[in-house]
């Protein structure tokens, strides 16, 4: 099978499938488990759990896991660089969700 330029491909796409593909794309960006975000950042399981103070194998299950405490995986993500927001989407918009986890100062 002869290849073809991805430029040809692309105009033969049509600009309605070029935006489906492109949406699906920004989907799964937006949405990725924990290991993907790791390896993402470019960090190994090893070095996650030094940042962490946790062995590796505690690393491997945090990111299998289905449920977990928020200060956990907000440690997780902070670990990586970011800051982990929690947002409730609605109909008619979104919320972020605040006051979880935060510490109160006397």
């Amino acid at each position: 099978m002869p290849r073809k330029n991805f430029r040809e491909l692309e105009a033969a796409m049509g600009t309605e499938r070029i935006a489906v593909t492109d949406a699906r794309v920004e989907e799964f960006i937006a949405a990725m488990p924990l290991q993907r975000v790791r390896e993402a950042r470019n960090l190994t399981q090893q070095h996650l759990a030094s940042i962490l103070h946790k062995d590796q194998s505690a690393i491997s299950q945090m990111e299998r896991r289905s449920d977990m405490y928020v200060r956990t995986l907000a440690d997780f993500i902070k670990a990586l660089g970011g800051e982990l927001e929690i947002r409730a989407n609605f109909p008619d918009g979104s919320v972020r969700i605040t006051g979880l986890g935060e510490v109160k100062v006397a």
